[in-house]
């Protein structure tokens, strides 16, 4: 499996790897390879941007790197899994004064993303001169050199110091887990791409999820698990007490958690624990 060996996508990268149990420990950026947990799983670093190839010719049967990649690479692989972090937007932007009106034929527009510029202005209709740059897009129209650019941003704070406003968001992109499609056609392949798939799928739902638990008395059975929401229905058991009591728990999404709690409190609940984990498997 090729993974990001630096930049923005590397650290939360190895992160997932490591909590997932992919990886036993932190990896050195500086080796090239290095053996996993999984038997027969060796890890490829490379850069982001050479991952897409690397995936496509089979000189690796999986690859972890950013959506945004895949797309300017124009090859042809399975997109397995949006691993949900590494989130970015591809924008257009320009000098204040200048509109998406003003792309007219001659107008200049630097971007490391050629294929993606091209094709964002194709669907518009419009044709500017694309200006392809190695990095630092954000400077070429100060240095005359682009009208306007199509970059990469997470906050947009670089642009904003460079003089430049958002005019349009070209594509959006997050750290998404890629597959050669001849490799998922090998049954023992995809047997272990299919784990690994699995395991790194897990532990994302588990990220996005908390188990919730409480104590009810049974008079407030009813109207608890009427207010507590659950991926199939939560889970009630008796708990040996007197008066009658219940133990009710579920599975949450953590963006709810506080919104969970106040609303079964209200319904009667109380010694409510939270609690993380580690995966979730449907």
């Amino acid at each position: 499996m090729s993974v990001p060996n630096k930049g923005r996508l590397y650290e939360p990268t190895m992160a997932l790897l490591v909590e997932s149990g992919v990886c036993n420990g932190g990896i050195d950026e500086r080796l090239l390879s290095t053996d996993t947990a999984i038997r027969g799983l060796t890890l490829m670093l490379a850069r982001a941007a050479d991952i897409p190839n690397f995936v496509e010719s089979g000189a690796a049967d999986l690859g972890i790197t950013g959506l945004d990649m895949v797309v300017e690479s124009g090859c042809d692989v399975a997109r397995l899994l949006d691993l949900e972090f590494g989130a970015t937007k591809v924008v257009l932007a320009a000098p204040p004064g200048f509109s998406a009106r003003d792309l007219k034929e001659g107008a200049r527009v630097a971007t490391e993303l050629p294929r993606t510029a091209s094709e964002y202005f194709g669907r518009l209709g419009l044709s500017p001169r694309i200006v392809s740059v190695s990095g630092a897009a954000e400077i070429m129209p100060k240095m005359k050199v682009a009208d306007a650019v199509v970059d990469i941003v997470s906050t947009g704070a670089t642009l904003q110091m460079q003089g430049l406003r958002i005019l349009d968001v070209v594509a959006t992109s997050s750290a998404w887990l890629i597959a050669n499609r001849s490799s998922l056609e090998d049954a023992e392949k995809k047997e272990s791409i299919d784990l690994v798939k699995t395991i790194l799928e897990s532990t994302v739902m588990g990220r996005n999820k908390r188990l919730v638990m409480m104590n009810v008395p049974q008079e407030k059975l009813k109207d608890v698990v009427n207010a507590v929401p659950a991926m199939g229905g939560p889970t009630v058991a008796r708990v040996e007490s007197t008066p009658p009591m219940w133990e009710v728990y579920s599975v949450v999404d953590n963006a709810r958690i506080f919104e969970v709690i106040k609303a079964a409190k209200l319904a009667g609940a109380r010694d409510i624990l939270v609690m993380k984990i580690e995966k979730v498997i449907p």
